[in-house]
């Protein structure tokens, strides 16, 4: 069994920072990309930021420059620091690896089960 652990969600003000955490543990043989992924009420899900296994990044336009995405690939974590934060940021947020489980011939997608995030005025 594979899981995606998220942490660092909460509730913050507008302009301050958050920092999330995404650890995939259980049967892992390998990860290709990762990223997140948020759904605000009412909407689908979007993708915010994406990551590949050499460092090659990803971003929404409206996180551009305000969200920076890194791995641990030792450490099979994806984090997703969050700045200057803002009310239309508010949302759960997802973590997404294309990951292979050991005993497996190939990899599939991965979902973490969310962390709220809500930028309040």
């Amino acid at each position: 069994q594979v899981q995606l652990v998220e942490s660092g969600g909460g509730l913050v003000q507008t302009g301050e920072s958050l920092r999330l955490s995404c650890a995939a543990s259980g049967r892992v043989f390998s990860i290709n990309a990762m990223g997140w992924y948020r759904q605000a009420p009412g909407k689908q899900r979007e993708l915010v930021a994406l990551i590949t296994t050499g460092g090659s990044t990803n971003y929404a336009d409206s996180v551009k420059g305000r969200f920076t995405i890194s791995r641990d690939n030792a450490k099979n974590t994806v984090y997703l620091q969050m700045n200057s934060l803002k009310l239309e940021d508010t949302a759960v947020y997802y973590c997404n690896a294309d990951l292979r489980s050991s005993g497996w011939l190939s990899s599939r997608n991965y979902w973490g089960q969310g962390t709220q995030v809500t930028v309040s005025s």
